[in-house]
């Protein structure tokens, strides 16, 4: 029983990177293509909508893979319902682990790879935010003034 969950937690590890790899790209495509539009709608405060909608990007890649735990959890009934399984698996990728709701011995194995790969993700996305802020005010330069 241990390989085979060894064997599942990495299998569903690997499925949520690769949501997670193909999320960022599209969003990075995505981006590429709007940006003049944006720019041509909210000229000044254009960084604003696209940081927006980098964020919202993440969120529904994060979205997908919660859901992705959570329907595992109810297909092999490790907890009683879906609010329940989606619940366990929000607070556990978040790595929150409340610890109202848990795993039997059985399963928790599993739940372990969830909260590796939720930090790794959760990782992963700070680094694509900070690189779009990066490319968003390359142009610009921020300048201090000294005041007398």
């Amino acid at each position: 029983m241990f390989i085979t969950h060894l064997i599942i937690g990495t299998v569903l590890a690997v499925t949520v990177v690769v949501i997670h790899a193909l999320a960022l790209d599209r969003l990075l495509s995505f981006l590429e293509r709007i940006g003049p539009r944006i720019y041509g709608m909210f000229y000044r405060q254009w960084k604003v909508p696209m940081l927006t909608i980098t964020i919202l990007g993440i969120l529904l890649a994060h979205t997908a893979e919660i859901w992705v735990w959570a329907i595992f959890y109810q297909v092999v009934h490790a907890l009683p319902d879906f609010e329940s399984s989606l619940y366990f698996s929000t607070s556990t990728f978040t790595t929150v682990g409340f610890g109202d709701i848990v795993l039997d011995a059985d399963w928790r194995l599993i739940s372990s790879f969830q909260s590796a790969i939720g930090f790794i993700l959760f990782g992963w996305s700070t680094a694509f935010i900070f690189e779009v802020m990066t490319q968003l005010y390359k142009q610009d330069k921020i300048r201090r003034t000294e005041h007398s």
